[in-house]
């Protein structure tokens, strides 16, 4: 009787067992043996695969990306998810947000990828993140409506550490002009009014800013002030004695201002904030962000992940206890982390070795959401096992890098397995 049940449960496994071998037994075997072979897989070539992994320069960035991720993924999402779990415990509509935190893991890594290249887009009016950004930082500091004015032909202005300045001193009593092109009619900013020649005043230097656009022969004169063209208004202009500012002011918006007396004798100068090129935002997916911008999506997906099995921590611990705390005098920080964090041990354990081992095999987010300029700046050993086997027709380093792979997650494994046995004999 005992034989047949042997049997019949050999049967079972049958199936499964055999899918185990085809699927994971026989790839991790020819991997091992294709790692030891040279590129035709003709050739023992003992260990020159391996030595590869530390001497070619895209794939030592892969491992240095790998192990940002393998300290930095993980602890966030984690860290995130029990804030998130502890916050929300006490709170109505609790259930409500972990269902929303929780949502992105439904998403694909593919569908992800996509989404958060739209995201980290450089361009204000496509990325959503820049849109922010841009529009936080012009809210404290606004760019120049003029970012492309500069001194035409036969003007009284030179360049000047990003602005510019007047050849020649000026004195009171006589109006300055300071003619700019560059700015198109259209863009010029909807407060502006046709330019207005200054008119002289006793004691003080006056003058005119403005577009000093002619549109062909026998209409407008260069270098002076015309009916049909524009003021630069609110640019700002400084009059400048042995290199310090002895006064400043404001254009009106026909382009018009004036100076006090100490101008007199100065020169004056259209400083560079005049000139600032408009904010585009931060270039998340530029080389020295896009790997922590692809941390980022990561975390934005798996943080639910964390939050659900950390809540479900929170759920089974002893209420006394937190309880007996409280009546201690312990403040709700101390309780948090002096009782809940420790109660909690077990459960922060698993989700940051599962999280360990996930973000090792990591490949779709990096390869969908940088850019191509990016590529090898965001690359993990997953991606470069791809390229490597894939696109460069190298499978004994693929091969290579398949094992190291292996052998990296194996310690993570053991001491996963070594902590569930110790949780089931207790």
């Amino acid at each position: 009787m005992t034989g047949t049940r042997k049997a019949v449960a050999v049967l079972f496994l049958l199936p499964a067992l055999v899918l185990l071998g085809a699927l994971v037994v026989y790839p991790i075997g020819y991997s091992l043996i294709r790692s030891f072979l040279d590129q035709s897989g003709d050739s023992f070539a003992g260990f020159d695969n391996y030595k590869a992994l530390f001497t070619d320069d895209s794939v030592r960035t892969a491992l240095k990306n790998n192990i940002i991720w393998v300290v930095f993924a993980p602890t966030v999402a984690t860290a995130l998810g029990l804030i998130f779990a502890v916050l929300t415990e006490r709170v109505r509509w609790g259930t409500a947000f972990k269902l929303v935190v929780f949502m992105p893991m439904a998403i694909s890594m593919l569908a992800a990828g996509i989404i958060f290249r739209l995201v980290y887009d450089a361009d204000p009016s496509k990325g959503a993140l820049n849109a922010v950004w841009v529009g936080v930082h012009d809210t404290f500091a606004e760019s120049s409506a003029f970012p492309n004015a500069h001194p035409g032909r036969r003007s009284p202005l030179e360049a000047d550490q990003g602005g510019f300045i007047t050849h020649a001193t000026v004195h009171s009593g006589r109006p300055v002009v300071l003619p700019l092109v560059g700015v198109a009619p259209d863009k010029m900013p909807k407060n502006t009014k046709p330019a207005v020649q200054a008119k002289p005043e006793p004691g003080k230097v006056t003058g005119t800013a403005w577009q000093d656009f002619t549109r062909g022969k026998g209409v407008g004169k260069l270098g002076a002030v015309d009916p049909s063209e524009q003021g630069y208004a609110g640019m700002r202009i400084e009059a400048v004695k042995g290199g310090s500012v002895v006064a400043s002011t404001k254009t009106a918006a026909d382009g018009t201002f004036t100076l006090p007396a100490a101008a007199d004798g100065a020169r004056l100068r259209l400083p560079a904030d005049n000139f600032r090129e408009p904010y585009n935002g931060v270039e998340w997916l530029g080389p020295t962000l896009v790997t922590p911008a692809v941390i980022g999506a990561y975390v934005w997906m798996w943080a639910g992940f964390a939050m659900v099995l950390i809540g479900a921590g929170l759920a089974g611990m002893p209420r006394e206890l937190l309880e007996a705390a409280r009546v201690d005098g312990a403040n709700e920080w101390q309780v948090f982390r002096r009782v809940t964090v420790p109660l909690l041990a077990p459960v922060l354990a698993v989700v940051v070795v599962t999280l360990m081992i996930n973000v090792l095999k990591i490949f779709d987010l990096v390869f969908i959401i940088p850019p191509g300029s990016s590529q090898h700046d965001a690359n993990v050993l997953a991606l470069e096992l791809y390229r490597k086997g894939f696109s460069e027709d190298q499978p004994g380093i693929a091969s290579a890098i398949a094992v190291f792979l292996l052998l990296l997650v194996i310690p993570v494994m053991l001491f996963n397995i070594r902590r569930l046995r110790r949780e089931v004999r207790r």
